[in-house]
C-alpha cells in the first residue's frame, strides 16, 4: 500500500484510540457505588500557596467498599485537605479524626444510578462522534490522495473496518460501566 495512504490510516487509528482513551478516563470519573481513590482524583489542595493534586500531599486508600481514608503526609494539612474536598463539590462529607480524613461513600439511589447510566451513555456517544470524525477526516484525505481509485476504495474499506471495531469497543466499555453502576 502507498505510504501516503498508510499514514492517513495510521493517523485515523491514533485519533480513534485517543477517543477510546478519553472515554475510559471519563468513565473512571463516574462513580459506580464502590469507593475508589479515583473519586478524589480531581481534588486540588492549597499546598503552601500552590494548587496541588490531593494524591501529591496525602495517601488515599479504600479500606472497604464504602469508605475512603485520606492520610496527609503533614498533619497541618488536614484542614486544607478537608476544605478542598468540600470545595470540590463531589457530594462527600469528610470527617476529620485528627489523624486522617474519613469519607463514607453513601450507597447510590436507583434514581442516581439511572442518572449515572445516562451520563456514561452520553460519554460513550461522545467517543463515537470522535471516532466517526476521525473516519470522516481520513476519508477526505484519501479522496485527495494521488493514488488509483482501487487503492482509495481499499483504504476507505480499511478505515470503515477500523471505525466499526472502535465503535464496538466503545459499546463494550459502556456495557461494562452500566453493569458496574446498576450492580447494588
Amino acid at each position: 500500500m502507498n505510504e501516503e495512504i498508510e499514514f492517513i490510516i495510521d493517523s485515523a487509528k491514533e485519533q480513534m484510540q485517543n477517543a477510546i482513551e478519553h472515554l475510559i478516563k471519563e468513565l473512571r470519573n463516574i462513580r459506580a457505588g464502590k469507593a475508589t481513590p479515583a473519586m478524589l482524583a480531581g481534588v486540588q489542595v492549597d499546598y503552601y500557596g500552590s494548587s496541588t493534586p490531593l494524591s501529591q500531599v496525602a495517601n488515599v486508600n479504600t479500606p472497604d467498599a464504602r469508605t475512603i481514608t485520606v492520610q496527609p503526609w503533614e498533619k497541618n494539612m488536614l484542614q486544607e485537605i478537608e476544605k478542598a474536598i468540600m470545595v470540590a463539590n463531589i457530594g462527600f462529607n469528610p470527617m476529620n479524626n485528627g489523624d486522617n480524613i474519613i469519607i463514607n461513600v453513601p450507597p447510590l439511589t436507583e434514581e442516581r444510578r439511572v442518572g449515572l447510566c445516562k451520563q456514561a451513555k452520553a460519554e460513550s456517544e461522545h467517543a463515537k462522534v470522535g471516532v466517526r470524525n476521525a473516519r470522516k477526516e481520513a476519508n477526505n484525505e484519501i479522496k485527495k490522495a494521488d493514488v488509483s481509485d482501487d487503492m482509495k476504495k481499499n483504504a476507505e474499506t480499511e478505515v470503515q473496518s477500523l471505525t466499526d471495531s472502535f465503535v464496538k469497543k466503545t459499546d463494550e466499555l459502556f456495557t461494562v460501566k452500566e453493569s458496574e453502576i446498576m450492580t447494588i
